[in-house]
This record gives C-alpha cells, structure tokens and sequence, in this order.
C-alpha cells in the first residue's frame, strides 16, 4: 500500500506503541502535523519552546520507562532540541526526536533555516540518520525505536527534508531489526560473576553503590534480594534514588558531593565495592585519587565503556544488571555483618545529615520535608537543578522506583516543569509535584500555558530565594563572598500563574506550609506555591571542589535540632 512520507512516520509510531508527543511545528515538518489529524490516537501537545519538547520527552520516558518523542522543525526548531538531546544522552533516556530538515535540492546550500543538526548532536546521540527516501522511513523508525530503547538507552535523532514527508512509497514495517554491528551484552560472563560473588561472600564491610542503571533494567526486586541475602548497605547516586527504598533498613542513602556524611564514610572504609549501574561521575566519587581506597571494586554495567573509565575495577562484569544480579543473588551467601552495620548506624547517628536545624524563617529542608509528609511518599518528584534540585534528593524519601526524576549528568536548569509535565502525561493517576528554585524556573515558566491548555496537573513548589543559588553557595564558600550575578530578580510568581489561568498561593511562616500544600493537593488541576524561604540558606552536606568523600563538610551541630520525626529513620538491626 502507498503512503506519503508522513503518513508513513505515523503509522511506525504507532506500530511502535507511541501515543504522546511533545513539540513545535514550522515551515519543514509542516507536512508531518497536516496528516496528524488522519491519526487521532497519536496525541501531540504543543510546547511553547522546542526545548521543553525534549525534557518533556525525557520526563515522560523516565516516569513510564517507555521511549520518549518529541518533534521540531528545521533550523531553529531542531537547534533548540539540542540540550534536551544532550541531556537524554548523559542521563541514558530512551528518546527518539523527529526533526523536519529543508528539502532534498536545498541541502547544503545555507538555505531559509538549514542546519546540519545530525552534524550538530552527532555526540549526544546513540545514533541519528537523515532519511533521504520516503522508502527508508519505516525501516529508519524501527531502528530507532530499537537502538533507543535498547542496551544503554538513548536518544536517536531522525532528521526528515520535507519533500520526503510529501513523496509516496510502499508501507512495510520490517517485523525484525538487522543491525550486525550493534550486539549489547545481556549475559554476564559466568567467570566473572563467581569472583564477584566470592570477593562478596568473604567481605567484612562490603558496600552496594546503585546508580540509574538499576532503575533502566527494571533490577530493584533483584537488588533488595542481594542486599538483604548478603546484609550489605545499600547507597545510591542521585539518578538512583529510588531503586532501592529509602526506608528500609539496610538504606543508608545517597553518596557524593551532597550525599549523606555516613554514606560517603561508608564508601571510604569499605573493603568490597559493588557498584551497579553507575558510571562513577565526578559529583559521586570527588577526587577519584581518594575514593574508597581499601576497596577492591566489583562494577556491573551494559556499557563496557563505562567500566574502567573513571575508576579502578578489580571484578568488570559487562551485561544487563537484571540478568547479572539474577545470576549474583545464587552465588552469594547469608552473611552476619553485624558489626559493620552497627558501625554505620553509630554514624548516621553522629552525623545527622538530615537533621533540619532551628530557624525563625522558612527553610527549603523543611518545605521538602512537609511536602513528604503530606503526600505519605507517594508522590512523583521531579526537580530542577540547584539548591532545590539537593535538598529534593536529600529530605524526601523515595520508596519506589523512577519517582525521583531529576536532571544529572548534564544539570540542566530549565528542566523541572516541562520534565513534570512529562511525567504526568505518562502516568495520569500519580501525583507529580515540581520542586524547582526560582531560577531554573524562569528558564522555562512559558510551559505553564501547555500544562493549562493540556489539563496537566502538575503541583508546583518553588524555592524561592532570590539568587541561583548553588552558584552564590559557591561564591560565599569559596569565593569571598563575592555574589557576582547570582542576586536574581523574580516576578510575582503568584500573579504569573493567575495570568496563565493556575491558582497559586505565596508562603512565607511555617505554619502556612502544610496547609498550602493540602491545598495544592485538593485542586484537580495545576496549582503552584511560591515558598519564600531563607536567602542564604546553603545545601548541607557538601564535599569542596578537589577534595576527597571523606572531606565532607557537614553543617554546624550547633545549629542542628533533632527531627521531629526521627523516629521514623531506619535502622539496621534486622
């Protein structure tokens, strides 16, 4: 049967079970939104920036672990993908992104909106291909939907000229994809996995360090097996939280720059390192010469060029991290560690990392903190990036998997609400709540007028402090003070909402906290809060620049008052 190009491209979404897709049109993929209305079970949500159509994208795909689509036009349109692309990439979000490209005669010739944006995300892609036939469409598709989603996950990037949308051809979708070069390991290598297995079971103070991988292979059922069969502490990096729950006992929370004093401990006198899924990143290990420097380390990972790239590996294990632990929790033995875990719990007990410390105003800990209690943990977080982004990850408590969404490896600020959005599109029924800093914020509160027109009920919190304030944290500890462009000027956070047509609230006493957010919670729509918190309230713990996990900086104890709820924090003696 012939179709046109665009036809083509719809009907392969839908033999790839897409049905959402955020983006933009113009002029190139025109042809593309003309023939949507001809598919009414592809639903498209239009973005007020092309940007936000990839963080939506990445948002979507992390809330659901389904592949994410977003759309744009040539030139502008595809430019502006660039840093939603660029953050897929480093944070392994199966992605696929469409963009429309000049017509085939104009290529190369500098023509009205002409970029050359496969040259452009060549690496910040896994793949990307520009389509020169409308022939080659369905087979292009298919392999994109595979490689994104398969293996380390990724975004790929399919770049169509727009006479390719409006040419005919024949509609076979292949059932199969033929990609010879392109094998992912799933199996971990059976010699590999018994030295692991016997480096774990002969371990006094053994370690777990669980990163995104986890959550992407689906392996949280697999991990609690092994932590609990081998009584061994499991810690997280920030794009792990989540995969192992945080109230559990055997949780001693999230290690690096902002980790937890205990957690970072833990990891600098540990004799086995297990890390799975992680690819050892800057923010989680500090200066690498000092990390865990009597561990011998195990790393369980799909991407063979993660291992070994920034840390020292004793045991490699290439392969699916389900399938690997699979395999791990038969060799492992019961173990009694005793003594190791009475020693982390002697110092998440003198090291309260989240203890919450007296103060007159509002502190943002403690807005995160009400924003637990209220929800009961069962709410989709997602952040922005900054001073909001750690305090999220450190004073709430995530028990499932993939309800902490936040951007890492690249920190994209600008990330939080179209990622919110994202998020609630693909999982209607859960309750997503957006903490972002008024920063980041900015950087992308155009998409309050999508979340209206698309009936997104994303809750909005905002920190509010008047300064990007990471930076300024940075200026006052090791910059003299000296606060150069990080005072920030905001709106009316509130009057901004009511004109895109949100009701919101401003909070600024302790007491107003609990019942905004109630509030919040019993609108069925959007609804932000605007917290004005303490200016110059700084994120705590926190490992300097050039310094070791073990150099941690932890806030004064004498500004430090014991949690109201401290009797909820786990301990290990199980």
């Amino acid at each position: 049967m012939k179709m046109t190009g665009a036809q083509i491209v719809c009907e392969s979404l839908l033999r790839e079970g897409v049905e959402v897709m955020f983006g933009m049109l113009g002029g190139a993929i025109l042809p593309l939104y003309d023939t949507l209305p001809q598919y009414p079970q592809l639903r498209h949500i239009l973005v007020r920036h092309e940007q936000a159509a990839a963080h939506a994208a990445d948002g979507y795909a992390r809330a659901t672990g389904k592949v994410g689509v977003c759309m744009a036009t040539s030139g502008p349109g595809a430019s502006n993908l660039v840093t939603g692309i660029a953050n897929a990439h480093l944070d392994s979000v199966p992605m696929v992104a469409i963009t429309g490209q000049v017509a085939r005669p104009f290529i190369g010739k500098d023509a009205f909106q002409e970029v050359d944006i496969t040259g452009i995300t060549l690496p910040i892609t896994k793949h990307n291909y520009l389509v020169l036939e409308a022939s080659s469409l369905a087979r292009t598709i298919k392999e994109a939907f595979y490689l994104a989603r398969s293996g380390r996950p990724g975004p790929v990037l399919i770049d169509i000229p727009r006479d390719v949308f409006i040419e005919e051809a024949e509609f076979h979708y292949p059932s199969r994809v033929n990609l010879p070069g392109y094998k992912p390991t799933l199996q971990g290598h059976p010699t590999q996995i018994k030295k692991a297995a016997k480096l774990i079971n002969e371990a006094r103070q053994p370690v777990i360090i669980a990163g995104r991988g986890v959550l992407i292979s689906g392996a949280s059922t697999q991990l609690k097996e092994l932590a609990e069969k081998a009584l061994i502490p499991v810690i997280t990096t920030l794009l792990g939280i989540g995969c192992f729950p945080e109230s559990h006992p055997l949780s001693f929370g999230m290690l690096g720059m902002h980790g937890m004093v205990y957690a970072n401990m833990a990891v600098d006198k540990a004799d086995v390192i297990i890390a799975i899924g992680t690819r050892f990143d800057d923010r989680a290990t500090a200066r690498v010469s000092g990390f865990a420097p009597n561990a011998r380390i195990i790393h369980i990972d799909i991407d063979p060029t993660e291992i070994g790239k920034n840390v020292r590996v004793d045991v490699p294990i290439v392969g699916d991290v389900q399938t690997v632990l699979a395999e791990l929790n038969k060799l492992v033995t019961l173990a009694q560690r005793t003594e190791w875990l009475r020693q982390l719990d002697d110092w998440r007990r003198e090291h309260p990392s989240i203890a919450i410390r007296e103060s007159e105003g509002l502190l943002p800990q403690f807005v995160v903190r009400q924003i637990y209690e209220v929800t009961k943990g069962e709410a989709t977080i997602v952040t922005g990036v900054g001073q909001n982004q750690m305090w999220a990850a450190q004073h709430y408590w995530y028990n499932k998997p993939n309800t902490f969404i936040s951007s890492g490896g690249l920190g994209t600020m600008g990330f939080g609400l179209p990622a919110a959005m994202g998020a609630k599109v693909g999982c209607p029924d859960s309750t997503v709540w957006l903490i972002d800093g008024d920063g980041s914020f900015q950087m992308s509160l155009q998409e309050l007028a999508t979340i209206v027109q698309d009936n997104v009920a994303v809750k909005i919190a905002i920190i509010h402090n008047n300064y990007l304030g990471m930076v300024r944290q940075w200026q006052e500890l090791f910059y003299g003070k000296r606060y150069v462009a990080t005072p920030l000027s905001c709106p009316d956070f509130v009057k901004i909402a009511e004109a895109y047509c949100i009701p919101g609230l401003r909070v600024t006493r302790k007491e107003e906290v609990v019942p905004a957010i109630e509030r919040a919670m019993a609108e069925p729509g959007p609804f932000l809060i605007d917290f004005m918190v303490e200016p110059e309230e700084n994120v705590y713990p926190m490992v300097p620049p050039g310094a070791a996990l073990s150099e941690i900086i932890e806030e004064p104890k004498t500004r430090l008052k014991a949690l109201s709820d401290s009797a909820k924090l786990p301990t290990s003696n199980i």
